[in-house]
C-alpha cells in the first residue's frame, strides 16, 4: 500500500470527523465559514464638564492668540470650535506617535481615551 499523501490524510481525517466518510480523500475538504470582521470598540462619549478641566493645561500654548512655540517656531493652531472627532483623531495620533511634536505627545500620553474624549466633546463647543 502506498502512503497517502499528507493532504490527503487531513482530508480524510476532516471528513470522518465532520460525518462526510464517503468523501472523496483527493477532493479538496469543504471550505470553512468566513469569520464575520471584529467590530470596532465603539468610542466613549465624551463629557464636556470633565474636558473643561481636563483642558486647562492646554491653555497655556492654544488659549494664547499667535503663540509661537519653540520647535522651533511653530505656530500654536487654533483648537477650539475644532470638531469632536477631529480633536480625537489628533490627540490619539500624538498619542500613538503617528503625529510628531514633542510637547504633544507628552501631553497626549498622559491622557486615557476618556479623557480624549472629553477633552474632545469640550474642546469643540469653545467659539
Amino acid at each position: 500500500m502506498r502512503p497517502q499523501p499528507l493532504a490527503a490524510c487531513f482530508v480524510l481525517a476532516f471528513a470522518l470527523t465532520t460525518g462526510h466518510a464517503n468523501a472523496d480523500p483527493q477532493s479538496e475538504p469543504p471550505a470553512a465559514p468566513a469569520a464575520a470582521p471584529a467590530a470596532a470598540p465603539a468610542a466613549p462619549a465624551g463629557n464636556a464638564e470633565s474636558g473643561r478641566t481636563l483642558a486647562y493645561t492646554c491653555q497655556g500654548c492654544h488659549g494664547i492668540t499667535g503663540y509661537k512655540n519653540a520647535y522651533p517656531s511653530y505656530r500654536v493652531p487654533k483648537i477650539g470650535g475644532q470638531s469632536a472627532q477631529y480633536l480625537t483623531q489628533a490627540l490619539t495620533e500624538y498619542r500613538e506617535g503617528k503625529r510628531k511634536h514633542p510637547t504633544m505627545q507628552a501631553q497626549s500620553m498622559s491622557f486615557s481615551t476618556q479623557e480624549i474624549a472629553d477633552l474632545a466633546a469640550y474642546l469643540s463647543t469653545v467659539k
